[in-house]
């Protein structure tokens, strides 16, 4: 259907490209840059952000669907089928001469900035009268840069001049490099924030300018960084010379309404002074004065510094309590040699409880569902932002298969959740600058679930305790789990459906057992928030995460510790339950390079590995890895690969079978925004799991080394998705390439067969 459509739309392209284009004008039909003597240092598709006008937007190489779909609508523009195509699509782009003069000065300008100050741009334009179609090209000689052959600082003030150089290894212009002006303006950046970090909270970056002189013939630049004074103010004369500011009083406004201010004054029904600050409250002290000085960076009596204001801006933000916040700065003038500041800190207030109700729908590999979810909060449970979350949720899904008459017609689920979030770092015996350093959420929190399933009844019940902090503006998260306790009790078996798994490895899986875990993990990404200062295309994009944890070392110490008896298994219980003792690790790595902002090119890598040891045979059955689905190897269902060249074909509980200690995957796909929302995708996906042992059940299962690259299974295939900007929904069609399944169709890429090979998903957000 999305090929039928894109002929379609390719067709109505090129029969009518030039339908709503004036009979006296031309569609811009082509634009290209063409660069010589760059020696590759800069790519044309650099400079295409600096063309005041450039031809449709193009897909597939080639194609303008936008401009086609706009082609379809008639020329009468009252009608709501044309306003509604033409909104969708994109209108003609006609030829402006005066814009390709622009564009071409521009051209050059980027490229003085960039240090080529000797460069030539020139364009030539052709035009078709019968097509009534023009094209563009520029051409760009660039010849030799100029370079910074030495740089010298123009600062009068030896305080400043000592507080800028300490920072000149980060500074961006380097001796020998060339003379970019965008770097210029990068390290006036980075010595503003380097300043006003260190207490300089007058001084901003149009206070520094740079002085280039060349001689004659040379294309060596002698640079020199100046610091202006501060502008005078009237009102401020003490802003005449550069120094640093102190924080002389700090005030908390904890029910902030700025249509309440009375002549410009903060209005507080109630006074407190605590430590050294001061707090007006509202009718209501919902928040602890404690918890303000927890949050709070900036103290009285030290240097004004940016960061601190920074992170006390993120420190309130984690507050659930608080809607929002706004820290005000005002000079008061010079007392004893000294500049000084008053700071307000303004938090309005959020409501504290808030109660919804959720209904969803559910397609399992075609099984079909439904779930209603019930959420309560109170987000200042005991007046300190902590955040009270429960969570009930009931689910039902009518099962397709019998397998066997093992599985018959429903699968109902019940489960609830309480947890209370800390928004600090909750631990006995650390001191309180730590804490506050750190900036962690700290969150305890219980749970139940409860399964019906024709084959078994299933109780699972879990507690854990957490920290989560960030740093860098969320680029880095990290989340450790003190301890996670989850209990497995099955109380009912049907259909001998504990006796039907003669694997006693893989039986132990779905047996009672508890798991009493530590873990760790990690994510970091380069993506930057969508700033103005970020406005720009971010080129490249790469996102790391790991975890690894641990289970049962403790309870293992303490049953040897205490001489505890083995059962007849050869493993310790507590209370009467086998624990589950391993180590597992799981890591990716994603990496997307964005051509444009239309159309980008993302690659994923993967593995994990689980080792059961100690006290257990074989890793708790929902702790192992599986392979297929909609994230994974995409020709392929969920739970429906490996592993190995296990062939679960012939199986009756295959479910059970395909999971593994090992996994690998590796995805790559080619993404383009085609109109609207639309937007489409091509991929190939390679990837399997496998088992450490050779279990009897899974015949081909194991990790061997000269066998594993032989078993790695591929898919193709082609997607389409709908972004709506705050969510995106998938849809994907896989098709086998190669199949690593003993007795399958081996190479399904030569021999497709659209019924065997062809797998349909569903999901929201990017596999990777």
């Amino acid at each position: 259907m999305l090929a039928a459509a894109v002929c379609l739309l390719a067709f109505a392209q090129s029969c009518s490209s030039t339908k709503h284009v004036p009979k006296d004008k031309t569609l811009l039909d082509k634009v290209k840059i063409n660069i010589e003597d760059g020696h590759g240092l800069i790519k044309p598709s650099e400079l295409t952000g600096y063309l005041r006008q450039n031809e449709n937007h193009k897909v597939l190489g080639g194609l303008k669907l936008q401009l086609a779909l706009y082609n379809i609508s008639g020329r009468d523009s009252s009608n709501w089928f044309n306003k509604w195509i033409r909104r969708v699509g994109a209108p003609p782009v006609i030829y402006d001469s005066t814009l390709t003069i622009a564009s071409a000065n521009q051209l050059r300008m980027a490229l003085t900035n960039r240090g080529y100050m000797k460069n030539n741009v020139t364009y030539v334009v052709k035009q078709d009268s019968a097509a009534r179609k023009t094209s563009v090209t520029y051409n760009l000689r660039l010849n030799e840069p100029y370079y910074v052959s030495s740089i010298s600082y123009n600062i009068h003030n030896d305080t400043l001049r000592n507080a800028i150089l300490a920072d000149s290894a980060e500074f961006p212009i380097k001796v020998n490099s060339v003379f970019d002006h965008n770097k210029l303006d990068k390290e006036r950046i980075l010595i503003t924030e380097n300043l006003r970090n260190k207490g300089y909270y007058a001084f901003n970056k149009e206070n520094i300018t740079f002085t280039a002189d060349t001689a004659a013939g040379s294309r060596a630049v002698d640079l020199t960084l100046n610091t202006l004074p501060p502008q005078k103010n009237e009102h401020m004369p003490y802003y005449e010379r550069h120094k640093p500011f102190y924080v002389r009083n700090l005030t908390f406004v904890t029910n902030y309404d700025p249509v309440a201010m009375q002549n410009g004054h903060y209005f507080a029904t109630d006074t407190v002074t605590y430590h050294n600050f001061t707090v007006f409250y509202g009718k209501e002290h919902y928040i602890r004065r404690r918890v303000l000085e927890e949050c709070c960076h900036i103290e009285p009596g030290k240097r004004y510094s940016a960061s601190d204001v920074n992170r006390t801006y993120q420190a309130f933000g984690r507050q659930g309590i608080i809607k929002f916040v706004n820290i005000d700065i005002q000079p008061v003038g010079e007392v004893d040699g000294k500049f000084l500041l008053d700071v307000y800190v303004l938090l309005t207030r959020d409501k504290s409880q808030s109660f919804s109700t959720s209904l969803e729908g559910t397609n399992s590999e075609g099984d079909l569902g439904f779930g209603i979810g019930l959420d309560y909060q109170h987000r200042n449970l005991l007046g300190g932002s902590e955040l009270l979350n429960t969570k009930f949720k009931m689910s039902y899904e009518s099962l397709s298969g019998n397998l066997g008459g093992l599985i018959n017609n429903n699968y109902s689920e019940y489960s609830g959740e309480v947890g209370i979030t800390y928004p600090k770092f909750k631990a006995p015996f650390l001191k309180s600058d730590f804490k506050k350093k750190i900036q962690a959420s700290t969150e305890f929190a219980v749970n139940f679930n409860y399964q019906e399933r024709p084959e078994y009844t299933r109780i699972l019940a879990g507690a854990g305790w957490k920290y989560i902090w960030s740093e860098r503006q969320n680029l880095t998260r990290h989340t450790f789990n003190l301890i996670d306790l989850n209990y497995v009790y099955l109380p009912k078996s049907r259909y001998n459906f504990l006796d039907s798994i003669t694997n006693p490895l893989l039986r132990y899986s779905y047996e009672d057992h508890f798991i009493m875990r530590m873990g760790y993990s990690f994510y970091h990404t380069n993506k930057l928030s969508a700033t103005p200062m970020e406005s720009r295309l971010q080129p490249n994009i790469y996102t790391v995460r790991a975890s690894a944890e641990t289970a049962g070392n403790l309870l293992y110490a303490i049953s040897n510790m205490v001489g505890q008896k083995r059962d007849a298994g050869d493993a310790f219980k507590v209370f009467g339950i086998r624990y589950s003792q391993y180590f597992k690790i799981n890591g990716d790595y994603a990496f997307t390079h964005n051509f444009n902002s239309r159309s980008s090119i993302s690659v994923h890598a993967g593995a994990g590995l689980i080792v059961p040891y100690g006290n257990s045979s074989v890793a708790p059955f929902e702790k192992r890895f599986y392979a297929g689905g909609a994230n994974g190897v995409r020709g392929w269902g969920i739970r429906t690969l490996g592993p190995g060249s296990f062939n679960a074909s012939n199986s009756q509980n295959s479910f059970i079978y395909q999971c593994g200690d090992i996994r690998m995957d590796a995805n790559i796909e080619y993404r383009a925004k085609l109109f609207w929302v639309l937007e489409m995708a091509a991929f190939l996906d390679a990837g399997n799991i496998w088992t450490i042992r050779d279990y009897e059940d899974q015949p081909g299962g194991k990790f061997e080394l000269t066998k594993f690259y032989k078993q790695f299974a591929t898919a193709y295939g082609i997607g389409l998705r709908l972004d709506f900007t705050y969510f995106l929904l998938r849809f994907d069609l896989g098709m086998k390439a190669h199949n690593p399944a003993s007795g399958q169709e081996r190479w399904p890429l030569v021999n497709p067969r659209f019924s065997r090979d062809a797998e349909f998903h569903f999901s929201v957000g990017y596999p990777f």
